[in-house]
């Protein structure tokens, strides 16, 4: 008899597959096969020589940073590798929510590089024994990328919302996609009963029944839990729900974009960390294991990063984010996943099943 989750990391494994896109040179191989075979190739000149070689990675990533990597990092690196070593880099990308995406690259899905939401996203590709190096030895602990929670609201903020209490008025329509996918839900999740926790809301300071109810008010307003923070964001620039609960960075990319819609920072709110790893197993097999890492330290570095700032990312380099520091609100009082315990913690407390998330999603009635 199949294992019980193998039907479902089947099902991510196909998505991740049919949501390959190619970019750079050349079409793109197709099917799980193609996905695979990363690595180089030459192809003859007309002058009977040999051509460049050209390379193949494939990256794996949540939903949200699409058009920064399409648009503007991805180029950036083909550029900066064709300078440095003479080589063409062609990209396949395949872009899911978060804990869909790792649940995919576990399940097979060849991706030589993970960039995903969380770090406990990361952290489940390397227990699975496909990441073997210390992803978090590099100078930001293996974080590319920076955000906070906020609340998009409708031009003028027609409901009047300003913090987190305001999610629970009677009537009010609010989007947050689905924890079981969307590593976004899981900072959402914890931005609000984290600052239930601190004191940020009408709950007293450290008194957990009283975030546990207040998310579930909440939740209780919630009418529609996409599979990924892009799609949730989607959905209402379609014009569903008074507010979205969703990263800054969509938010920012979206009115750059022409999406006339604002937000609101809660008082208390969680800072958003963003993981990249290169997955080792897999680099190895596609003999990429060079490429990948340079790729994952080219995020790093200042012209990246202010491309990644571009759409609306607060960047993890310090030179680079006092540059851009006027284009992003200042918060109250801004938290980490640490000041919760961290992610086993978080993920033990707030998110296994039976735990907090699922107590309140069964009380409310919301989808889990």
């Amino acid at each position: 008899m199949p294992h019980p989750r193998s039907r479902p990391c089947r099902v991510l494994l196909a998505l991740a597959l049919t949501a390959l896109v190619g970019c750079g040179q050349g079409e793109p191989p197709t099917g799980a096969a193609g996905a695979a075979g990363s690595g180089a190739g030459t192809g003859p000149r007309p002058d009977g020589g040999r051509a460049a070689v050209t390379r193949t990675l494939v990256l794996g990533a949540y939903t949200t940073p699409r058009e920064a990597y399409g648009k503007a990092i991805l180029p950036a690196f083909q550029r900066h590798w064709q300078a440095k070593t003479g080589e063409s880099v062609r990209f396949q990308e395949s872009y899911l929510g978060s804990g869909a995406q790792a649940r995919a690259i576990v399940g097979g899905f060849e991706a030589d590089v993970a960039a995903l939401s969380l770090e406990a996203d990361v952290d489940a590709i390397a227990r699975a024994g496909l990441i073997t190096h210390d992803w978090k030895a590099g100078p930001h602990q293996g974080m590319v990328t920076r955000s906070v929670v906020v609340l998009a609201v409708r031009p003028g903020n027609p409901r009047g919302l300003k913090d987190w209490d305001d999610l629970r008025a009677p009537g009010l329509n609010v989007l947050t996609p689905n924890v079981r996918t969307s590593g976004g839900a899981m900072w959402n999740v914890c931005a609000l009963y984290g600052a239930a926790l601190r004191g940020g809301t009408s709950a007293p300071k450290g008194d957990a029944a009283a975030a546990e109810k207040l998310l579930g008010e909440v939740l209780g307003n919630v009418s529609v839990m996409d599979k990924g923070a892009r799609e949730s964001i989607l959905t209402f620039e379609k014009g569903v729900g008074d507010t979205a609960i969703t990263y800054e960075n969509e938010v920012l990319a979206a009115r750059q974009a022409g999406q006339p819609y604002e937000y609101v920072i809660p008082r208390a709110t969680i800072l958003i960390e963003n993981p990249v790893a290169v997955v080792d197993r897999y680099a190895e097999k596609h003999g990429t294991r060079e490429l990948a890492a340079g790729f994952v330290a080219f995020l790093g570095s200042p012209e990246a990063q202010r491309a990644f700032a571009e759409y609306g990312y607060r960047p993890v380099d310090a030179g680079v984010a006092q540059e851009v520091a006027g284009r992003f609100p200042a918060v109250t009082d801004l938290f980490t996943v640490r000041d919760l315990g961290g992610w086993p913690e978080v993920q033990k407390t707030l998110f296994a099943p039976g735990a907090l998330y699922d107590r309140v999603a069964r009380a409310t009635g919301a989808r889990r």
